[in-house]
């Protein structure tokens, strides 16, 4: 400690507490003491003390009066109350946050020493002990990246990176997230080549070991699901990132018990209209286009490209034997969140339940767009917050208590992720390329092989061909595409912002959680 913190300790018997006090000077804090409440508000006025300590049971101003006036001049003073007796409503005064702590008497120095650093470096010691254990840990993950790793345990090598992410975040800490960021980085720079190499073979039917993927998530996760619960509820979260989840975890785990958390991979291009059909329709979006053509349009088509999802579930439901009542709700404003949360009660006559919101891919395109969004959301703690003010005040958030409440589990997922871009890289295409900055479909693209995943023939990843000389390429980690005309406006504009259609962990590992009501 630079400087000495100091204690106020207001004690009718604070003559027989020498020892104590002696103990707390002797440890660097700067204690003055009182033997009333009087003198303690006094004192309170005319000196500034970083933690005070009331016994509760004072002639006079008792320790409880005593409180009450302390709080009113100075709400956020930290208080611990020492009390003869583990009375009922001392622990409530702590659990209603009036007291920061509280001790029951005799009192022993360490319980004193633990009470102060418990509420006045708590924050230094949380940065000190994670630090230390992210060192620990950061030699291990670096070993595991640089291994052959397998899809489940790239699974596992994310989820443990976002642990960290969130815990240095919280922390404060910001020399240990750049360490973090950069561990980050080079993680991405081999998953993206771990993908590169293996995910043409995993979209072909013969293959045996593979991810569950978009277009096979629902036959391996959820039927099974439908099938052991009377009712269910499938929550789809547009471009809800694996992170984010983690933030609305809290909340959600005040109504609901956690019974598994997964990851699976989403396919190639990481866009809704590509990934969530897929994962309604059971099938790779070539295989959709040939099969229903009628709810299928392309990326050069007018019109919404994710309009036929009911119609597409029912087909995945029944060629599954799943031939069942469901509901299918698609949220796509407050107005629409407000009606379905007056209207949960409809849901529990229904086997499965599916909802489809869409604030948080909103959120994503707002913040490239918008310049206020930008500076709420200017990185990816910020962002977390961000979403999960959001969702603290959201009709998704009263859906999902309500859920609870008709004792109805749910599925939390999403269709992608999307990342932070940082580095444009140039691209050139005729009139009919798409203008998605993370993945470009087109004739005589032309730009530097070494900086996308190039797969020449769309048909070989099951996606849609345009015309017969047509590509598709993907930007890889933190890249995005951009046209040489304007290219620094461009560069400039759409550098930070969280874009998706190509392969990162961020983008391709998304969650699927499925939960039970407490």
């Amino acid at each position: 400690m630079t400087e000495k913190s100091k204690i106020l300790w207001a004690d009718d018997e604070i003559d027989l507490l020498k020892a104590h006090v002696m103990f707390l000077t002797q440890k660097g804090y700067e204690v003055t003491t009182t033997n009333n409440g009087y003198e303690a508000l006094e004192l309170i006025e005319q000196q500034e003390f970083d933690i005070i300590f009331l016994d509760e049971n004072m002639p006079g101003l008792t320790g409880i009066e005593t409180l009450e006036k302390i709080k009113q001049l100075f709400p956020h003073l930290p208080v611990v109350m020492v009390t003869k007796s583990e009375e009922e409503h001392i622990m409530e005064e702590a659990i209603g946050s009036r007291i920061a702590d509280y001790l029951i008497k005799p009192v022993n120095p360490n319980q004193l020493l633990l009470a102060v650093k418990k509420n006045l470096e708590k924050k230094e010691l949380v940065i000190q002990k994670t630090n230390i254990s992210y060192q620990q840990e950061f030699r291990n993950i670096g070993m595991e990246i640089s291994n052959r790793l397998d899809f489940n345990q790239w699974i596992e090598i994310y989820k443990k990176i976002i642990g960290w992410e969130i815990r240095l975040a919280q922390s404060g800490d910001s020399s240990m997230l750049e360490v973090l960021r950069q561990q980050k980085e080079e993680a991405n720079q081999v998953f993206t080549k771990y993908i590169e190499l293996n995910y043409q073979t995993w979209v072909k039917p013969t293959t045996g070991n593979k991810p569950i993927m978009s277009h096979t998530l629902l036959k391996e996760k959820l039927f099974p699901l439908v099938q052991s619960n009377e009712n269910l509820a499938f929550i789809l979260i547009d471009n809800l990132r694996f992170d984010q989840w983690k933030t609305i975890q809290p909340l959600i785990e005040e109504v609901y018990r956690l019974e598994s958390e997964d990851l699976y991979y989403a396919i190639l291009p990481t866009v809704t209209q590509f990934a969530r059909n897929a994962l309604f329709s059971g099938l790779m979006p070539s295989e959709i286009a040939k099969k229903y053509p009628q709810w299928w349009l392309n990326d050069w088509d007018e019109g919404t490209k994710n309009q036929y999802e009911e119609e597409l579930l029912g087909e995945n439901l029944k060629r599954y034997g799943r031939d069942i009542k469901f509901s299918f709700n698609k949220v796509l404003n407050l107005n629409v969140g407000k009606k379905l949360a007056d209207s949960v009660s409809d849901l529990s006559t229904y086997k499965l339940n599916v909802i489809i919101y869409n604030f948080v891919d909103m959120l994503s395109h707002a913040r490239t767009e918008m310049e206020i969004i930008r500076e709420l959301a200017d990185d990816e703690p910020a962002y977390r917050s961000l979403t999960l003010s959001w969702f603290e005040h959201s009709p998704l958030f009263d859906i999902i208590r309500q859920l609870a409440l008709k004792r109805i589990p749910i599925i939390i997922t999403t269709d992608h992720g999307s990342i932070r871009v940082q580095n444009p890289v140039k691209i050139v295409g005729d009139r009919q390329t798409n203008t998605n900055l993370r993945f470009k479909v087109g004739k005589n693209l032309n730009y530097n092989k070494k900086e996308a995943f190039t797969v020449a023939n769309p048909e070989d990843v099951f996606l849609p061909k345009p015309s017969i000389s047509s590509s598709v390429v993907f930007a890889k980690n933190y890249d995005f595409f951009a046209y040489p005309n304007n290219f620094n406006y461009y560069a400039n504009y759409y550098k930070n912002t969280f874009q998706h259609g190509g392969i990162s962990m961020e983008e391709i590992l998304v969650p699927f959680i499925f939960l039970k009501p407490r």
